[in-house]
């Protein structure tokens, strides 16, 4: 039998808004998608911290839906995830998705990357992909890749 992989969770509300997750929601999703031991920060963000932070790091001038910054790439793994919460709520009503499974989903997105695996070449995206649907099945949540939904899904895009 294999010990339990441990968490260390701080969840930080910039921002409030209706319906954000619960620091206890956030562990559950992190959890899900934990390989190995790992310390985790999510930080929920609007716009304007959204923008500076994709600006800054990703030379992308717009908020995007999550970053990973991973401050150890090897286990235990160290990191923070930035959710920006209006960007959340909007691509979950455009997609007609609970604002839960979409936090869900870039939430155990985010876990992914601060494990190590990544989306740019094609091959890696549908392990990923592949990985992050399981995860979600297991907890309820529906395929966030399905035709219809699929389109313009991918997360930090």
């Amino acid at each position: 039998m294999t010990a339990a992989v441990r968490l260390s969770l701080a969840v930080q509300y910039a921002v409030s808004a209706r319906g954000l997750p619960s620091r206890a929601q956030f562990r559950k999703w992190v959890r899900a998608a934990l390989e190995h031991d790992a310390a985790v920060t999510i930080r929920l963000v609007g716009l304007g911290e959204g923008r500076v932070l994709n600006r800054t790091y990703r030379q992308k001038d717009y908020a995007t839906n999550v970053l990973t910054f991973v401050f150890s790439g090897q286990a235990p793994f160290e990191g923070d995830l930035a959710l920006c919460a209006p960007v959340v709520a909007r691509e979950a009503r455009a997609r007609h998705k609970t604002l839960a499974a979409h936090y869900a989903h870039l939430t155990v997105h985010g876990t992914l990357h601060l494990q190590g695996y990544d989306h740019e070449l094609r091959a890696d995206a549908k392990v990923m992909e592949q990985r992050e649907t399981q995860i979600l099945a297991k907890m309820g949540y529906a395929d966030p890749y399905v035709a219809g939904r699929g389109a313009g899904n991918r997360p930090g895009r």
